[in-house]
């Protein structure tokens, strides 16, 4: 019997979302894949070059995962919350773009229990 906490609401999932993007690094890792992401598809809007369109996932994907096997160590929660963390994804780059997300990060350590390892 797993002992796993199951998430049924995406506000409940995002702050265990942050706890597993604890390291800046893979924070910036995300960040940068994201912001590819919305490049990609802006330009392919623009330019109606659609094909731009299949680079979104491997933008994506490709620094966060980097970011979560090589930085992080831990496994994506993308796995097994998709739909909440592409979500949650955008969320945090809100936060990091307007400055709150120390504070976000620090504050869904509290709300999940655990500690901050990379603090």
């Amino acid at each position: 019997m797993s002992t796993e906490k199951v998430y049924t609401t995406f506000w409940d999932f995002y702050p265990y979302y942050l706890t597993e993007h604890a390291r800046p690094i893979n924070r910036s890792f995300h960040f940068f894949g994201t912001t590819l992401v919305i490049g990609f598809f802006i330009a392919a809007l623009v330019t109606q070059n659609w094909w731009l369109l299949l680079a979104l996932p491997l933008a994506g994907y490709g620094f966060a995962w980097v970011g979560h096997f090589v930085l992080e160590k831990n496994r994506p929660a993308t796995f097994k919350y998709p739909f909440y963390s592409l979500a949650s994804d955008f969320v945090m780059y809100f936060h990091i773009i307007t400055g709150q997300i120390n504070r976000k990060v620090d504050e869904a350590h509290k709300t999940i229990g655990v500690t901050n390892k990379w603090k």
